[in-house]
């Protein structure tokens, strides 16, 4: 008595069915622990007080993660489910007390806005508790609360026949009838799935408790991968998302294998179609898991294309600046560009020019004065005329020519500022005072005293 006691007041999960309820309500485990969950059946049929304290460590695991983590809520509901297919009367007069029906309805109250999984989970072991009671006096409770909900509106699940036959067959109670069958004695605990080798073909109600459990686990999974390939856009999805939809169709795909390989060995023809249902179901996921695979591909392909086509800008021709010029003028041809004159009278200026070659930068004034001994005569053989003599250009082309020949030899000097400027005077007077000037020209180079008296009696 004082261990009850003890429980009551102290840690529900200090007994041992309530320790593994703890191990196998973790929140970090990926997935329920079947094995755990069927020893904890075990606990429950053999202990005296094993569904008391199933019942307060269950009870304690909803209501301290109520609001908080639902993933040890959906866990604890498992352990529940479970034990109520595979443990005794003792377990179920507890389970439809109707106070503890009442705390699972508030469980699912807006106080606390469970997820929709959470609601129709506890909805739906209601409804098959009080259609499997219903009959029975001492479990009324579950019975009356499922007829305030109904009066209240709510609304339940569709009812899975298969799901409430294993509840009529409890672990302890039908061990008993079945166990002459055996040739030698086994302990009540042990009366699990090791024995359909004595009997192949045929499952024990322990071995259809559950394998019932593990379709329903197939069935939730399939669930969740089919509602996911509905939300999920191709190409548009979380990474944690993808994760958790790549591991879904790998668990689903192990579990077809393990169908595959029950429908083989099992003769129960009702067991068979359901396994064989569930096989079609899965096949035409994997088509859908892969058509949404496929788009995925696609779009990740067409969002690439998208990406690089924004990564690489298009080529176009820079525009030209103002100072980039459309023809290319090399030194060379600035050179050549430099070395034409727009001087009237070229042959004149070719002339002075191969003059100006042949002597000495010093003998420069007397170019000019072999140029004042030309005759009137001689000037007009030349083809030039007094109007261009008196032209300014015509001073102008001189010296152009004469500084055109003085930058492309390299061994001749410059003129000094100061002869320039005497050569500039005399130039300027002798235009003045000559009715002629032949500017360059390719006359003789020397003149006798009969030349220079005409001009003079022309001056």
């Amino acid at each position: 008595m004082s261990f009850i006691s003890n429980a009551l007041i102290g840690n529900p999960f200090s007994t041992a069915v309530g320790g593994r309820i703890e191990q196998a309500t973790d929140g970090t485990l990926a997935s329920e622990n079947w094995a755990l969950n069927m020893e904890i059946c075990d606990l429950v049929n053999e202990t005296e007080d094993g569904p008391r304290d199933a019942i307060k460590a269950i009870r304690k695991r909803l209501t301290q993660n109520a609001g908080k983590n639902y993933t040890v809520v959906m866990y604890a509901l498992t352990i529940l489910e479970t034990c109520v297919k595979n443990c005794g009367k003792r377990f179920h007069v507890l389970v439809c007390n109707k106070d503890f029906i009442q705390e699972l309805v508030k469980l699912i109250g807006p106080k606390n806005d469970p997820p929709t999984a959470v609601q129709e989970k506890v909805l739906s072991l209601i409804q098959s508790w009080a259609s499997a009671f219903q009959n029975q006096p001492d479990m009324s409770g579950v019975t009356a609360v499922y007829q305030d909900l109904l009066a209240k509106g709510i609304e339940f699940p569709p009812t899975d026949l298969d799901s409430l036959a294993p509840i009529h067959t409890p672990k302890k109670s039908v061990s008993g009838t079945e166990m002459p069958l055996p040739t030698e004695p086994v302990p009540p605990a042990q009366a699990s799935p090791r024995h359909a080798q004595t009997s192949p073909g045929v499952l024990t109600p322990e071995q259809r408790a559950k394998l019932q459990s593990e379709l329903d686990v197939i069935q939730s999974n399939m669930a969740v991968l089919g509602e996911m390939l509905v939300e999920l856009k191709p190409g548009e999805e979380q990474p944690d998302e993808l994760e958790l939809l790549q591991e879904l169709h790998a668990t689903c795909q192990s579990m077809q294998h393990r169908l595959v390989e029950l429908v083989s060995k099992i003769s129960n023809d009702g067991l068979c179609e359901e396994l064989l249902r569930i096989n079609d179901e899965l096949n035409n996921l994997f088509l859908r898991y892969s058509r949404w695979e496929k788009n995925r591909d696609v779009g990740m392909k067409q969002s690439a294309s998208a990406v690089l086509a924004k990564a690489i800008p298009p080529t176009t021709k820079p525009p030209l600046e103002a100072s980039d010029s459309l023809i290319d003028f090399d030194d060379d041809i600035s050179k050549n560009l430099n070395g034409l004159t727009l001087t009237p009278n070229k042959a004149a200026g070719d002339s002075s020019a191969n003059k100006i070659d042949d002597k000495v930068p010093s003998d420069e004034f007397d170019m000019f004065a072999q140029s004042r001994n030309v005759t009137y005569e001689s000037s007009k053989q030349s083809g030039s005329t007094y109007k261009d003599n008196l032209n300014p250009d015509q001073i102008s082309g001189g010296l152009s020519t004469v500084t055109q020949k003085n930058q492309s030899s390299g061994v001749e000097e410059s003129v000094t500022s100061s002869d320039f400027d005497r050569f500039l005077a005399e130039r300027a007077a002798a235009a003045e005072s000559l009715p002629s000037i032949a500017c360059a020209t390719n006359t003789k180079s020397t003149s006798s005293p009969k030349d220079k008296k005409p001009d003079q009696s022309a001056a």
